[in-house]
C-alpha cells in the first residue's frame, strides 16, 4: 500500500506517493500529461519490492499546487527541488510523456543527479513530432491551463532540447509503446540514437504501457536499473 505525503519545494507544494523500503535505492517516478501520481499505482508497487519508490504529483496535477505557470524549466526545478528536499542525492528517475520530458532535462541540466534514466514513450523534442499526448479518461483531476501550456511546448520544443540529448551521461532505456502508440514510434527512434547510451525496447501497450501491462514495464525497469 502506498503512502502519501506533500513537500515544498520553493512557491509549490508537491503531492507525492511513496513504495518499499525508507532506506531501498531511491526510484522517482514522473506521470503524463493530465494524469497523476495514480497512474503509477501498480507499477509503483511492483518497483516499491526492490527500491524505494517515489511518486511525484508534476505541478498543476493531482494533489500537488496549479500555479498556472507550466514551463518545462519549471518543472524541472521542481523536482530538482523535491530531490533536494527528501535529500535523494542520486535517483533512477523514470518519466511518461511529458513527465519523460522534464526527466531528461533533469538529465541534461544536472547529470550529477540522475543515476539512471528511463523514458516511457516520451515525445520526441522535434518540432512538429510529439503527437498527441491525450490525458486519460475520466474525471479531470489537473488544471485545464496546462494542457495548453504544455502542448505548445511540445509542438515546438526549444531547440535546446534536441541538442541535449548528446549530453546526458546517465545510461538511458527509452520504452515504446508500439503500433497502437499516439507517439511517432521512428522518431522515438531517432531520439534514442541521440542519446549516448541508450537502449530503445518496443513493449506494445500503446502509449501508455505502464498501465496496461505494469508487470512488464516494473520488470524491464527493475532488469535496467540492476544490469
Amino acid at each position: 500500500m502506498d503512502d502519501q505525503s506533500v513537500v515544498d519545494v520553493g512557491d509549490v507544494r508537491l503531492a507525492y506517493r511513496t513504495w518499499g523500503d525508507p532506506f531501498g535505492s531511491p526510484v522517482v517516478l514522473l506521470h503524463g500529461l493530465g494524469a497523476s501520481a495514480a497512474s503509477w499505482e501498480a507499477a509503483g508497487s511492483l518497483l516499491g519490492r526492490e527500491w524505494r519508490v517515489y511518486a511525484i504529483d508534476l505541478r498543476g496535477h493531482g494533489e500537488s499546487d496549479w500555479p498556472d505557470a507550466y514551463d518545462f524549466a519549471s518543472m524541472r526545478e521542481d523536482v530538482l527541488g523535491f530531490l533536494d528536499e527528501c535529500e535523494l542525492d542520486r535517483a533512477g528517475v523514470v518519466g511518461h510523456g511529458m513527465g519523460g520530458v522534464v526527466a531528461h532535462l533533469l538529465a541534461q541540466e544536472h547529470p550529477d543527479r540522475v543515476e539512471r534514466l528511463v523514458l516511457v514513450e516520451t515525445p520526441p523534442p522535434f518540432p512538429g513530432a510529439a503527437g498527441p499526448d491525450v490525458p486519460p479518461d475520466g474525471p479531470v483531476d489537473y488544471d485545464e491551463a496546462v494542457l495548453a501550456a504544455v502542448n505548445a511546448q511540445l509542438a515546438d520544443p526549444d531547440p535546446a532540447w534536441a541538442e541535449g540529448l548528446g549530453e546526458i551521461v546517465a545510461p538511458t532505456l527509452l520504452l515504446a509503446g508500439g503500433p497502437g502508440s499516439t507517439m511517432p514510434q521512428a522518431r522515438l527512434q531517432d531520439m534514442a540514437s541521440m542519446i549516448p547510451d541508450c537502449h530503445l525496447v518496443t513493449l506494445g501497450g500503446g502509449h501508455r504501457p505502464h498501465e496496461a501491462d505494469p508487470e512488464q514495464v516494473a520488470q524491464r525497469i527493475t532488469e535496467f536499473f540492476t544490469s
